[in-house]
């Protein structure tokens, strides 16, 4: 299954906390892409936060996931999880369907 994880800065980071989180954050964050957890990620062009297209079994899945992350276990970022799939309407090309 396929999970778009969009995150978002809630709360302001200072310099000291993001030395504190940042050390922490960017390893645990390259493990789970070298897991296979997180297939694609990405920097929001309107806020800061990332996006991340997981591969995981469900959204309960990527939420518990994401929830270790330091920076959202410190209470600085959120998550909105949003399950996506097959562009399913394209089967109506098909002729025959």
């Amino acid at each position: 299954m396929k999970v778009l994880a969009i995150g978002a800065i809630v709360k302001p980071v200072s310099d000291q906390q993001r030395a504190e989180i940042m050390p922490k954050e960017v390893p645990h964050t390259l493990q789970m892409y070298l897991d296979g957890v997180i297939e694609q990620f990405w920097f929001r062009q309107d806020k800061p936060g990332p996006v991340f297209l997981m591969n995981v079994d469900s959204t309960e899945q990527a939420k518990s996931v994401i929830d270790l992350m330091p920076i959202v276990a410190a209470g600085f970022a959120q998550y909105e999880f949003i399950p996506v799939g097959p562009l399913a309407p394209l089967g109506l090309l098909i002729q025959g369907k």
